[in-house]
């Protein structure tokens, strides 16, 4: 299946999110080279869900919402998740969303 190519490459830039800090779908979408696919980058962060090496929890929509929040066991184990991390989150959007985001393609170059 050729998602599960995509879906490993999703995982792997998933991965190197630093602690504390936060990416959106988009983001990885576009760093990946497939700029339209954000949903797909979502669908690749709903398969990770019981693999604890890919910090999904560190993944928001453009906005900061915990749009994928209903993935995790738990109603609000993504909020804890990010929270644990120091990150704040208000009515389900993570706060200072700008100060704390993080852009693969600055960030691991393209």
């Amino acid at each position: 299946m050729a998602s599960e190519g995509f879906f490993k490459k999703v995982h792997e830039v998933a991965k190197q999110i630093p602690y504390g800090r936060v990416t959106s779908y988009g983001a990885i979408a576009r760093y990946l080279g497939a700029a339209g696919s954000a949903r797909m980058v979502g669908w690749a962060m709903n398969a990770s869900a019981n693999n604890d090496e890919v910090p999904a929890h560190r993944v928001v929509n453009r906005n900061g919402m915990l749009s994928g929040k209903h993935h995790f066991q738990g109603t609000n184990l993504m909020q804890q998740l990010l929270e644990s991390e120091g990150i704040e989150v208000k009515d389900n959007t993570v706060q200072n969303f700008d100060t704390i985001f993080w852009d693969p393609t600055t960030e691991l170059g393209s």
